[in-house]
């Protein structure tokens, strides 16, 4: 099968949505099929294929928001690359510029259009409305949600029930939705696969002894993903636990504001914030943890939970859908769902090293599910059911099509006219 992975963002940039993306492809590579992707170019205002990769990157103008760029909704170049792909499944992983652009070439060339989608976009409005007309920005998100996903797509996956029933109950979606949780390459977070002198030595550059207590927050350093509940936790817990210190790995808009929040507090010798790691060095952090924290209620699905638990950095993770499935309290992590509960699991495990050492051990063993190869096994069988059942879906995006069709014939003619 040919497959066409169209993204805003990929690979210089680091996100889990791009850790998910690059496990896919090479996962479906390695059951043999041909991948192609096409995304936004980060580096530059230009067109950049890369052959061998099977890579597109076209141009786009930055948006503000991290190092994503809003590229041309039906770039003719681009175009002309692509058809010589001859795909035969077209697969969208965002609801923007590029998202648009896989929904017209699908309509154009005939492909079936498979959607993921991941991101819950009413808990980023504040980024663009700075707090303003939130609620009416709500409801246009929730709009143009609802069209990319439903009229658009011919099949639709989400990562948890979590998104399921936010399409179905809230959004009405009436259409195909299959759940596959998002899956990663789980062995480059076994401790077997680490190199232990590498390990050794980030030890020591952070400054941490055996007696201590690590816990760890990984992901984007922002206001969605509740870090400020997970540092006032940990400055509760630290008089009965003067040996816990913690580790927050990641970048962000509000970086610099958490910097000056644990100086305040006078914990910097307790709380180390390192910023953005490279991707390979990722694992290593992981496993100088003993306890991953998360209190963010905005995943659809919060893969680095899954990253801890190949690690065995035991989970303690706040009480939502997109941890329940994962996490069971006590068995392979702990879930809380206020403050002194977050406490709580912390102090308890803290003082049982071997109930935690238990914990950690068993959520290594429900990972499996999640691999790379069991995701791209479910996510394939959606492109059969998708190519099976095929049928035109993209109504409005067809005349949309004929426009940007008829205007470029009509340039062409006058180019030639004028040669």
């Amino acid at each position: 099968m040919r497959i066409g992975i169209f993204t805003e963002t990929y690979t210089p940039y680091i996100s889990g949505l791009v850790t998910s993306e690059v496990m896919l492809k090479k996962a479906l590579e390695k059951l043999g099929h041909t991948v192609y992707v096409v995304t936004a170019n980060l580096e530059s205002f230009h067109y950049d294929y890369d052959e061998k990769e099977h890579i597109l990157r076209i141009p786009g103008i930055p948006t503000g928001i991290y190092d994503s760029r809003l590229t041309g909704l039906y770039p003719i170049k681009a175009v002309n690359i692509i058809k010589t792909w001859k795909l035969d499944i077209i697969h969208s992983q965002t609801e923007f510029a590029v998202g648009t652009f896989a929904r017209l070439l699908a309509f154009q060339l005939d492909i079936p259009l498979v959607h993921t989608y991941h991101t819950m976009y009413e808990d980023y409005v504040h980024y663009v409305t700075k707090g303003y007309f939130d609620k009416s920005s709500k409801k246009v998100v929730e709009y143009l949600t609802k069209f990319y996903c439903d009229r658009t797509a011919s099949e639709l996956i989400v990562p948890t029930k979590k998104t399921y029933d936010l399409f179905k109950e809230k959004y009405k979606v009436d259409k195909n939705i299959h759940i596959i949780p998002t899956g990663i390459e789980l062995e480059r977070f076994y401790e077997e696969n680490l190199d232990p002198e590498k390990l050794k030595k980030l030890r020591k550059k952070c400054g941490f002894k055996k007696e201590d207590f690590v816990a760890i927050f990984v992901g984007r350093i922002a206001q969605e993903k509740n870090i400020v509940y997970l540092i006032d936790v940990v400055r509760d817990c630290l008089d009965e636990c003067p040996n816990l210190k913690m580790l927050i790995v990641g970048d962000g808009p509000d970086a610099e504001e958490y910097h000056e929040l644990i100086k305040s507090y006078g914990l910097e010798d307790k709380i180390l914030m390192v910023g953005k790691t490279a991707w390979e060095d990722t694992p290593y952090y992981y496993h100088l943890a003993d306890i991953f924290l998360t209190a963010s209620t905005t995943e659809t699905q919060g893969l680095t939970v899954i990253e801890a638990m190949a690690s065995e950095a035991t989970p303690i993770c706040i009480e939502d859908e997109s941890f329940v499935n994962t996490v069971i309290d006590d068995l392979n992590g702990k879930l809380f769902k206020t403050k002194k509960g977050c406490k709580k699991a912390i102090v308890e495990l803290y003082r049982d090293r071997d109930k935690n050492k238990k914990l950690a051990k068993q959520a290594r063993i429900n990972v499996d599910r999640y691999s790379s190869s069991y995701f791209a096994e479910s996510v394939l069988k959606v492109y059969q059911y998708a190519l099976e059942h095929k049928e035109n879906r993209l109504g409005v995006f067809g005349k949309l099509v004929e426009k940007f069709k008829g205007e470029k014939e009509e340039k062409d003619e006058t180019d030639h006219k004028q040669s």
